[in-house]
């Protein structure tokens, strides 16, 4: 029987630093950053870029516009990339300039959005070492939000997430990383280690063993979906092996929906086969607000992505994408002059792929392609 299921899907969630200082409860601000030494310091960024803060904001408040765009397109499953730990850990990646984490009493503030999975291989999700990993993972699963792309060892960090939508439908997620986002080739995952599940890591061929994992889970009316971070965080650039990559994933593995991230801003769609290829989300939460340099990029502006799939074939029906502006810690909905920009940057971005997308009056995108 075919069924339409709505899926949402962003960018890059990162509830670390600057805006886990304002959320109820706080974790240690001190950073060991070039720049920075403690996490108050984005705060006071941003409320100098865009006005005070009442603090603390609840959980509910960074989410802002978007828990009335949840009520009205009811997606049956959320899926978010976590680019941050959520622990309490003080010994930062020695070897990075830049680490993430949100205090774990923190966590409702996923949870207030119904997040139903997190992708979790990406270059901040071990900043705070195996110790942050490994209490990020458990508080996951203490409030019951499914993980995929880090494991206590390989096999774990291989599994893909299942997320049950109560109507039959299963979500298949799985999530993969590749060092050319910043990953260290040392957070890989091995037998007995936990770490992350890179692409590099592969001696086989990847996505012959994605395909058999696929084929050996996926059952009548499930929908799968492959989380990629890669590539650099700047830039419109698709490079050759992504686009292959991306290909593949979908005539061999048999993914529906290949959900790609890492960039700071928004990247071209792709329809394949009448499958969803999305090489670069954006950001969707960040602290970044009152930081100067590639504002041509404009990576306060971000996207809502919602798929509807047909359960039966796996094919994609329908795509809206709907504009949001981060300021002061909370997502908004873009202004019309904002989505227009965002409308003209798919449409430029999407010529090589045949696809466009039309606006309407409330500045809601639909998806068209050839």
């Amino acid at each position: 029987m075919n069924e339409t299921v709505t899926l949402f899907l962003c960018g890059d969630v990162m509830t670390a630093r600057g805006i886990d200082q304002a959320l109820p409860y706080p974790g240690d601000p001190r950073l060991y950053e070039p720049c920075a030494e403690n996490a108050s310091e984005y705060v006071r960024l941003a409320e100098q870029a865009n006005g005070p803060l009442t603090r603390p904001v609840d959980f509910s408040y960074i989410w802002g516009d978007t828990l009335e765009v949840f009520q009205r397109e009811k997606p049956r499953a959320k899926i978010i990339n976590l680019e941050t730990a959520v622990t309490r850990s003080d010994t930062h990646w020695q070897s990075k300039d830049v680490h993430y984490k949100m205090s774990p009493d923190n966590i409702p503030s996923l949870t207030a959005a119904g997040v139903d999975c997190c992708a979790v291989a990406n270059n901040h999700i071990l900043d705070w070492g195996i110790p942050g990993l490994i209490e990020t993972l458990d508080v996951l699963d203490k409030v019951k939000i499914k993980h995929a792309g880090a494991g206590l060892n390989l096999q774990e960090a291989r599994a893909p997430a299942i997320v049950k939508t109560g109507e039959g439908t299963r979500i298949i997620v799985f999530s993969l990383g590749s060092t050319s986002s910043g990953i260290p080739a040392e957070w890989s995952a091995r037998e007995n280690l936990p770490g992350l599940h890179l692409i590099e890591s592969y001696r086989e061929d990847l996505v012959r063993f994605l395909a058999k994992e696929i084929s050996a889970i996926r059952q009548t009316g499930d929908i799968v979906i492959v989380s990629t971070h890669w590539g650099s965080n700047w830039g419109y650039k698709i490079p050759r092996g992504e686009n292959r990559l991306a290909h593949r994933l979908v005539e061999e593995a048999g993914a529906d929906i290949v959900h790609g991230h890492s960039s700071h801003h928004v990247k071209a769609i792709e329809v394949y086969r009448e499958r969803l290829i999305l090489y670069g989300c954006g950001d969707f939460f960040n602290d970044y607000e009152g930081i100067s340099g590639y504002e041509q990029f404009r990576g306060d502006l971000g996207l809502m992505y919602f798929a509807d799939i047909d359960s039966s074939t796996g094919k994609l029906i329908a795509l809206r994408l709907i504009p949001t502006q981060i300021r002061r810690f909370r997502l908004n909905r873009a202004s019309a002059t904002d989505s227009q920009w965002l409308a003209d940057l798919l449409n430029r971005e999407g010529k090589r792929f045949n696809t466009a997308v039309q606006q309407s009056d409330e500045n809601i995108f639909n998806l068209r392609w050839h």
